[in-house]
Order: structure tokens, then sequence, then C-alpha cells
């Protein structure tokens, strides 16, 4: 018997080399996902998602996978997105709940723990599975402006520009070459752009992307459809 057949099984077991088998597998559920980009600018963040619509029939407004959690905060998500949508109700609440105790918005990376530690308690006990999906959070607040991934274990991690899903590293290889600190918003969400270009070997669709952006002076929001247009002519001039 192969040592994952007797070690993945349950959440709770490791393996004799100390590892989570189910944590591992659902990392592979994030890298089967969607690509999301998200990068910092000189004032705010922009998070990017390549929705990947697989039918002509399909509605891109009715998938979602950048979300508002906050008027200073929001994310992007990669892998399951139902579980997903349960990790931003939960943050949202957590949001919430520091507004109504402390009268005051919520520190980024203080909700950005929050999240990990509620993800982390689905990888100790029996009876669960760990969330299948990874986020991107983005924010301002008074330590200035935040870019987090996150990880089905718990774990997080404060970038510059960071990717998650099938297309990472191919986007994180693009970032590590053209990213500097100091770009415009309009210079990051068009870097993001071409990184997603040649991440989906040129087969980006501007109707299924989403764009959130949050800065310093801006509560977080997603771009039009209008919006999106313009810059993906900008970014990737063949595309028009």
């Amino acid at each position: 018997m192969q040592p994952a057949q007797m070690y993945d099984r349950a959440i709770t077991v490791f393996s004799p080399d100390g590892r989570l088998f189910q944590v591992e597998y659902a990392r592979e559920a994030v890298k089967r996902g969607t690509t999301t980009v998200g990068l910092k600018f000189a004032d705010g963040v922009v998070l990017i998602v390549d929705k990947r619509i697989t039918s002509n029939l399909i509605e891109p407004g009715s998938i979602e996978k950048i979300f508002k959690l906050d008027d200073h905060v929001g994310c992007a998500t990669s892998g399951l997105v139902a579980d997903a949508r349960v990790l931003v109700d939960r943050a949202r609440v957590d949001a919430q709940m520091n507004r109504v105790t402390y009268d005051e918005r919520i520190e980024v990376e203080t909700l950005v723990k929050k999240i990990c530690d509620f993800k982390q308690t689905y990888t100790q006990y029996g009876g669960v599975r760990p969330f299948g999906t990874a986020l991107l959070i983005a924010g301002v607040d008074s330590t200035g402006v935040s870019l987090f991934e996150t990880d089905p274990s718990g774990a997080l991690m404060s970038y510059k520009a960071s990717s998650i899903g099938a297309g990472r590293a191919s986007v994180m290889e693009m970032f590590e070459s053209d990213f500097r600190d100091g770009l415009t918003q309009d210079e990051a969400i068009r870097l993001g752009l071409k990184a997603l270009h040649r991440a989906t070997e040129g087969k980006l669709n501007a109707a299924a992307l989403e764009i959130g952006v949050v800065t310093k002076s801006t509560p977080f929001h997603k771009l039009d459809a209008d919006a999106i247009k313009r810059h993906v002519d900008a970014a990737i001039p063949e595309q028009g």
C-alpha cells in the first residue's frame, strides 16, 4: 500500500515525513483554479481574475471571483468558489464586528489573520476537510497598502505582486522581471493583464475578466466592462 493511501484518509493524521495529504490535495484544487493576480501600486492595490468562461452560453456576470469584504479591503479567489464564499461571509462578519466593537475599521493584516486562523482549524479537527481555495486579499489601512496571499493550510504571506491558480508560475516569472515599486494604477493593471495574457497563452477574453481596485482615497470597487475593455486594448493591442 502506498503511503498516500495510508495517511490521506483523515485530516488529523500526519504521514511519517510530516505531511498532511488532505492539505496538499486542497492546494492542488487551487492550482487547478482560475489564474488570479494582485499587484501593489503607488497608492493602492489591484486584483485581476480571468474567470475562464468555458461556454458561450454562460453569462459571465453570474461568475463572481472578486469580493468586497469592507470599504477598504477586498479579495480574489482561486479554487473552489463555494468554499471561498464561506470565507468571504466569515470575513465580512469579522470586519463588521470590529466596527461595532471598536468603532473603527479593521486592520487588513488583522482580518487576514482571522481568516487564516479559521482556515487552520479545518486542518486540525476530524470530520472536516480543508478549504479548497486560496485568497489574494488587498487593502489599505493606517499601516499603508497591503497585499496578502492565503493558503488552504492557513498560512499567509505578504507580497508586492503575486498570483494564485493555474497560471501562477508564468505570471510570477513576468512579475519577477517587470514589476517595480511606484507603479501607477494604470501601469499595475496593464502589467497584470499582460501577465494573464501570457498565462492564458494569448486567449484572454475581456468579457471574462474581473478587476477590483482599492486606493488610499477610494473604497474597494470593481471596474465596469467598458473600463476593463479599455485597459485590455491598451495592454494587449492585438486583443482589441
